[in-house]
C-alpha cells in the first residue's frame, strides 16, 4: 500500500486536488493523507472549497499564513519536515507553484522521499514573480513531473529533465471542470443574489503581488475596470490581499461590483455567464477557455501561452496597455478550437503512476 502525503495550502491547490484526491480513492493500492499548511485561512478562500469540492478533511492543519514569503516558507518547511519523520511517506505530491509547494518539495527532497509535482512545467520567464522561482525549484528536485500540455513538457525537456521522470498527463483543473459542470445550475444562486444577467457583465479577479503590491499597476486596474463598469456591469470577487492593497494605497472602485470571495462552484457560475473575465490568475485563466468565454490577463505574460496561441486569452500589462480597448475587443473574440488539456482524466493516470 502507498502512502501518498499531499501538501496543499492555497485555493488554486484545492480546486486541483479534488479530482486527484477522488482518483486515489478509487485507487486501490494506494492512501491519502492531506496537509493543509494554512496559507490561505480565510473561510471563503479555504473551508468552502473542501465542503463544495469533497476533499477528505486535512489530516494534519498548520495554520501558516500571514507572513513574508521567507517566513512562510521557512515555518512551512520546519512544521512538514517533522510530519514527515513521524508519517514516513512513499510520496509526497505538491501542486502548482506557492510556497506550500516549494516547502513541501524541500522537505521532502532533504529526507531522501520522493517527490510528485502535479502542473509541473509551466513557465512565465518573468524572474519577478515568487511563483516563477517556486515552480523552477519544485521541478528540478521533484522525481516525477506531471505536466497539464505540451508546452509545459517541452519547457522541462529544454531544462535537460530526463524523459523518465516527465509524465504528460493533461490538466487535473479540466478534470476538475468536466466533473462539476453538471452541479452548478443546481447548487448556486450566485447570479440572482446580485442581479446579474448572463453574458452583461464583465468578471474580474486581481490577487497577485506584482499588481497588488505595486500602487501604480493596481490603481491602472481599477481606474480601467471603473471606466468599463460606467457601461457594463463588473463583478469583483475581492481577495483578502487586494482589500488590504486597496486599503493601503487609498483606492476607492467607484462602479465596480464588489463582493466577497466566492466558492468554487459559485465562482464557476460566474466565470461560464460571463461576456468576458479580466484576471491575473493563471487558473482563472484556463477555467475562462473551459467555459468558452474570452479572456484578459492583466499581465505581461502567461503561463498558458497555448490560450494566447488560440486566441482566447489576450494580454493587458497594466500601465503599458489600453486595459479598457483590450477589454471591449476581447468581448468580441472567440478563439479556435482545440483540446490543450487532455481528455479529463489526468487524476486517474496521476493514482496509477504514484501506485
Amino acid at each position: 500500500m502507498k502512502r501518498v502525503l499531499t501538501v496543499i495550502g492555497a485555493r488554486p491547490q484545492f480546486i486541483k486536488a479534488a479530482p486527484v484526491s477522488r482518483a486515489f480513492q478509487e485507487t486501490e493500492g494506494i492512501t491519502e493523507h492531506i496537509v493543509h499548511t494554512g496559507q490561505h485561512f480565510d473561510e471563503c478562500m479555504s473551508d468552502v472549497f473542501f465542503e463544495e469540492l469533497g476533499i477528505p478533511a486535512p489530516t494534519h492543519h498548520l495554520d501558516i499564513n500571514s507572513r513574508t514569503h521567507g517566513a512562510m516558507t521557512g515555518a512551512m518547511l520546519h512544521a512538514i519536515e517533522a510530519l514527515l519523520l513521524a508519517e514516513k511517506p512513499d510520496w509526497v505530491l505538491v501542486y502548482g507553484d506557492t510556497n506550500s509547494t516549494l516547502a513541501g518539495a524541500l522537505a521532502a527532497v532533504k529526507l531522501h522521499i520522493p517527490v510528485a509535482h502535479v502542473e509541473a512545467g509551466l513557465r512565465s520567464f518573468n524572474r519577478r514573480m515568487p511563483e516563477e522561482h517556486n515552480r523552477v525549484l519544485t521541478d528540478h528536485m521533484a522525481d516525477l513531473l506531471f505536466t497539464p500540455t505540451d508546452s509545459a513538457t517541452a519547457n522541462l525537456q529544454r531544462e535537460g529533465v530526463p524523459p523518465s521522470r516527465i509524465q504528460q498527463v493533461g490538466d487535473v483543473m479540466y478534470d476538475a471542470a468536466v466533473y462539476f459542470a453538471g452541479r452548478v445550475e443546481t447548487r448556486t444562486t450566485i447570479l440572482s443574489k446580485h442581479g446579474l444577467t448572463t453574458k452583461d457583465y464583465i468578471l474580474a479577479t486581481v490577487h497577485r503581488a506584482e499588481n497588488t503590491d505595486n500602487g501604480s499597476r493596481l490603481r491602472a486596474i481599477i481606474t480601467a475596470l471603473d471606466e468599463v463598469a460606467r457601461h457594463q456591469a463588473v463583478v469583483l470577487p475581492l481577495h483578502p490581499r487586494t482589500r488590504a492593497a486597496l486599503t493601503r494605497e487609498r483606492i476607492s472602485p467607484k462602479f465596480i461590483h464588489v463582493i466577497e470571495p466566492v466558492g468554487y462552484l459559485d465562482m464557476v457560475a460566474l466565470e461560464s455567464n460571463a461576456s468576458v473575465i479580466a484576471t491575473d490568475s493563471g487558473g482563472v485563466q484556463k477555467e475562462a477557455y473551459f467555459h468558452g468565454v474570452p479572456c484578459v490577463t492583466l499581465r505581461e505574460e502567461t503561463e498558458w501561452v497555448e490560450l494566447v496561441e488560440m486566441g482566447w486569452n489576450h494580454l493587458a500589462p497594466p500601465g503599458s496597455a489600453d486595459i479598457v480597448k483590450i477589454l471591449r475587443q476581447a468581448i468580441a473574440s472567440v478563439g479556435r478550437a482545440a483540446e490543450p488539456y487532455g481528455d479529463g482524466n489526468a487524476a486517474v493516470r496521476i493514482a496509477r503512476q504514484l501506485v
